[in-house]
């Protein structure tokens, strides 16, 4: 099955995922190069909310560009398959190489808006991360290792304490807050 068809069968979250559900799908009917990053408006992306074997813990890396702990994920560059992307991301971005899906399900959608900023020498202008969020499991006794390039640190933080990690107050309200939720919600129906 596609992104699109995946896309198409997700029940959104609430009214902000259905909005941007709408977005998402448009743009992919609007755009041929949706999922590189040379559509210089919009772009997909793929992230990770990462637990524990035990789902106590969230891991969580400090980006460099945002100075602030933030979930694990990054650009598809061609890449339709966004599963694949986020476990390539968690991986690449905290060393650990034993991470698998809970589920192969989208876990959560978001349009993010990305400032202007200096990547690699070069400005990048602000544009839109069309997110596809995936539930994944890693093992928290497995040693992680910085992506200097792209964070200072990495680290596990008690659910709850994920949340607060974040310096940027849009994720911990909308995104990182929404996750906990439905991270609570599947385990209470499964």
């Amino acid at each position: 099955m596609s992104i699109k068809e995946d896309l198409i069968k997700y029940v959104p979250y609430n009214d902000r995922e259905e909005k941007d559900k709408t977005l998402i799908l448009n743009a992919m009917d609007k755009f041929d190069d949706i999922f590189e990053r040379s559509n210089g408006l919009c772009h997909m992306t793929a992230s990770a909310w990462v637990t524990n074997k035990d789902h106590t813990k969230i891991l969580m890396a400090y980006h460099n560009i945002y100075n602030s702990f933030s979930w694990l994920g990054g650009h598809c560059d061609g890449n339709t398959n966004c599963l694949d992307v986020a476990i390539k991301e968690v991986k690449e971005e905290s060393g650990i190489t034993n991470v698998k899906p809970i589920s192969e399900e989208i876990f959560s959608i978001e349009s993010l808006t990305v400032d202007g900023h200096i990547k690699k020498g070069e400005y990048v202008s602000s544009h839109l991360h069309l997110n596809i969020t995936y539930l994944l499991e890693a093992d928290d006794s497995e040693p992680l290792k910085v992506k200097e390039d792209e964070n200072s640190a990495v680290k596990w933080f008690d659910i709850d304490k994920a949340v607060e990690a974040s310096n940027e107050k849009w994720f911990r309200d909308n995104i990182y807050s929404k996750l906990n939720r439905k991270l609570k919600e599947y385990y209470e129906n499964n």
